[in-house]
């Protein structure tokens, strides 16, 4: 196998991961857009919509403990290719969806297909670039996603009038056929995991999930990136449409200011975590102050506390730093780990995710059932996130006095 110097890495390794991550982003976020009309086509309940869009993160957190142990024995080339025929299959099912249950079918597979497209991309550059790459090509190709969240913004909301939303998941379709042929035509390498016994490769997971280093990022990528997710993916329109009044391509709008924030943040990341690193703010640090700002402008969405043409935005920006508990998490085990390091933290995001983004639903209509005003049911809902995410947070902030780094985890 040739040498990463024998090919050019951004055009063979990095770009065709980032497309992966790119359509990822977009199928994640497209129901934010077209919610409104799959609540008039299908007559659904806040709960109803949130359950069907989070069947996608149900399916895609659920597979992520197999998908570490898949990455590392098999390697992220075949992985990502295999799976991306499921989120092939997922689209053309939902775009041909009449009912709840196969819509959510649909969108399972969906996020079963695209599970690997971030941590093969993780995997596939501990792989082929050295460690202190890794904070700046994660950010790269968070940014990669950073353009899908655009992409299912304003953009996605000009083509539904001409193709509806059940043409645009036909294209989707097809567009995953072509991104699983990219991925699959990546250079390969692989590790001495793949002569791993199974038992082995469960020891390794259980390393992962019983050290102090990885419950130090757990609660708060659960609670703060898994709530961002959830909010960005589908309750942010809703949210600006009941309690600020906004339109629908208005909301959609802000969704777009949102991610190119978020955008924004990816590449500065990518361009100049080494430089502040080399200041005098590391990583850690840096991931901390970005959570404490998030925290920041969600109590000011919740308070009203600014336009919310600027608290979404400044919510997308200071969110993008989330990513870099990745990179401070494999840092901490062998190569050998890294996929299933980097896949346990990235369940526990979409666990959050998944509940949130359901749990979210059932609060408003539990609250407006109880005689909230939808504005209130809103409001108390959200208020509710913040204090789960406040808590993640402190979590990261106390156990990072007593979790040293710089130590890798035994397998």
């Amino acid at each position: 196998m040739n040498a990463p110097t024998a090919i050019n890495p951004w055009q063979r390794i990095f770009a065709p991961f980032a497309v992966g991550y790119f359509l990822s982003y977009l199928l994640r976020n497209a129901n934010a857009v077209i919610s409104p009309e799959l609540t008039r086509d299908l007559g659904l309940s806040a709960a109803d919509l949130g359950l069907l869009t989070s069947a996608y993160l149900l399916a895609f957190g659920a597979f992520q403990l197999p998908l570490g142990i898949l990455l590392d024995r098999y390697g992220p080339r075949r992985v990502e290719a295999g799976l991306l025929l499921f989120c092939a299959a997922g689209c053309a099912l939902f775009a041909s969806g009449i009912a709840l249950p196969q819509l959510a079918l649909g969108r399972a597979l969906i996020g079963l297909g695209v599970s690997a497209c971030l941590m093969a991309s993780f995997k596939a550059f501990s792989l082929w670039f050295p460690i202190e790459r890794q904070a700046s090509l994660n950010a790269a190709i968070m940014a990669a996603g950073g353009l899908g969240a655009l992409a299912a913004s304003s953009p996605l909301g000009a083509v539904l009038p001409l193709l509806g939303w059940r043409g645009i998941f036909y294209a989707l379709a097809a567009l995953s056929l072509v991104v699983a042929t990219l991925i699959f035509t990546t250079p390969d390498k692989t590790t001495s995991t793949a002569r791993e016994s199974l038992r082995q490769q469960l020891a390794g997971l259980a390393a992962v999930f019983t050290s102090r280093a990885f419950w130090r990022f757990a609660p708060q990528t659960t609670f703060i990136v898994g709530g961002f997710m959830a909010l960005q993916g589908l309750w942010a329109v809703p949210w600006l449409m009941t309690v600020n009044g906004a339109t629908r391509d208005l909301a959609a709008w802000h969704l777009l200011l949102m991610a190119g924030a978020q955008l924004a943040g990816f590449l500065g990341i990518a361009l100049f975590v080494t430089r502040l690193a080399k200041a005098g703010m590391p990583p850690a640090r840096l991931l901390a102050l970005g959570m404490g700002g998030g925290l920041l402008a969600m109590l000011g969405i919740v308070l009203d506390a600014a336009p919310s043409w600027l608290l979404w935005p400044a919510l997308g920006l200071v969110f993008s730093v989330g990513n870099l508990a990745y990179a401070l998490l494999t840092a901490q085990f062998p190569l050998a780990l890294a996929g299933r390091a980097n896949t346990a933290l990235n369940l526990g995001a979409f666990i959050g995710a998944f509940g949130i983004q359901w749990l979210f639903g059932v609060a408003v209509d539990a609250f407006q059932s109880g005689g909230l005003d939808p504005q209130t049911a809103y409001r108390v809902s959200l208020t509710g996130l913040l204090a789960l995410q406040t808590a993640g947070w402190l979590c990261f902030i106390m156990a990072g006095r007593t979790v040293g780094s710089g130590h890798k985890v035994a397998p």
